[in-house]
């Protein structure tokens, strides 16, 4: 079968593009549509098609974009080739791309990260918060929800985000967890052997039993709580990471009352060998489902994460349960508690255990979800 694979936008090293990336593995022969490409040759150069937005000053302010993304999807989708089905990623508006042309009644089949933050639930995304989106999400709510219906099923990353399309879309959607690359951290370690010389450096100079927090340093991610979880247990705190949060997480840290240490953005191996010596990883925000943690339990690490997000569905895995937790991190008495058991514990995740979100394990049922809704 001949399939479009639609996406927002394509970026260097997001979580979604993962998702993209193997949606593209497990269809070789898919096309693939984005409004536009800022990471070109991320899925092959030449297989991805960019809409006219690509060429606007517009690509460049995702927030001014966003009153014309619906109008816009309405009109880009290629009808120059017949196309059997459509297989959206979406996190914003993708999932209101029209079919027309040959491919005309084409089904829609939509994998969502989330509904729009923006305009759903703008109180966990502070770019939802401003006048101007508060304004147009009013309008968008409940188109988006009339674009919603046009799928002919959707997938849901976790079954968190799966209750969220029941709340605003008023879809039923089944769960299929993101791919991650559980296999290649967990048979390729120890990945403290894989560093440059440099960062071998910078990984045995880090102190024994820290805490490590990890992520794009901004404020939705909370790094400031793994500082309090390190002054909470007397631990140091390692923050790995860049980002418009950085300067307020170092005054922070000035004043702490343990060490904490900033290594920047790191290479993936040293992130994983941060994964393999740290105590504990702690991953604060309320997040759609959180590949990193994963990761962290892949490389054996284990994670305390919010009770609250789709994060906390990977520590429920049976072969991993009863390392790690989640609870509520903006707590302190609750935070301490639930650390202080964790380091006390000291065990680490068994080798094997995250397997289930493998990226074999995506391919495989995004083809049957594929072939189940266009058979």
């Amino acid at each position: 079968m001949s399939g479009l694979i639609v996406h927002e936008w394509i970026e260097a090293n997001g979580g979604a593009e993962k998702v993209v990336a193997a949606m593209v593995e497990a269809f070789p022969d898919a096309d693939v549509l984005a409004l536009w490409d800022d990471a070109p040759g991320t899925l092959g150069a030449a297989r991805v098609r960019e809409s006219w937005l690509a060429r606007t000053p517009l690509r460049r302010s995702k927030i001014a974009a966003l009153p014309v993304l619906p109008l816009a999807w309405r009109g880009v989708v290629p009808t120059d080739r017949p196309y059997d089905f459509l297989l959206v990623s979406s996190h914003l508006f993708a999932h209101h791309a029209r079919v027309r042309g040959a491919s005309a009644g084409a089904p829609k089949l939509v994998y969502a990260h989330t509904p729009a933050r923006y305009i759903w639930v703008p109180e966990l995304d502070a770019r939802g918060d401003s006048a101007a989106v508060r304004a147009a999400s009013a309008g968008l709510r409940p188109l988006d929800r009339r674009r919603a219906q046009e799928a002919t099923a959707v997938a849901a990353n976790s079954s968190y985000i799966r209750a969220r399309i029941a709340a605003t879309w008023e879809r039923e959607a089944e769960v299929i967890h993101p791919p991650v690359d559980v296999s290649a951290i967990a048979e390729r370690g120890p990945w403290a052997e894989r560093l440059s010389p440099t960062e071998r450096a910078v990984l045995d100079q880090l102190p024994e039993g820290f805490l490590l927090g990890a992520s794009r340093m901004v404020p939705y991610k909370a790094l400031d709580r793994v500082i309090r979880a390190g002054e909470l247990t007397g631990r140091p705190v390692v923050l790995a990471g860049g980002g418009p949060d950085a300067p307020r997480l170092r005054a922070l840290a000035a004043v702490a009352s343990v060490p904490v240490r900033f290594l920047g953005r790191v290479s993936t191996p040293l992130l994983y060998a941060l994964y393999e010596r740290c105590a504990a990883y702690v991953f604060p925000p309320i997040e759609d489902f959180g590949i990193m943690p994963v990761e962290a339990m892949a490389a054996g690490a284990p994670v305390l994460c919010h009770a609250i997000g789709g994060a906390k569905e990977s520590l429920e895995v049976e072969a991993a349960a009863g390392v790690g937790g989640s609870v509520d991190v903006t707590d302190d008495d609750a935070l301490a508690q639930a650390l202080g058991a964790i380091l006390a514990d000291g065990r680490r995740v068994p080798p094997g255990a995250m397997d289930v979100f493998s990226r074999a394990r995506f391919v495989d049922q995004i083809q049957d979800f594929v072939a189940r809704h266009t058979s």
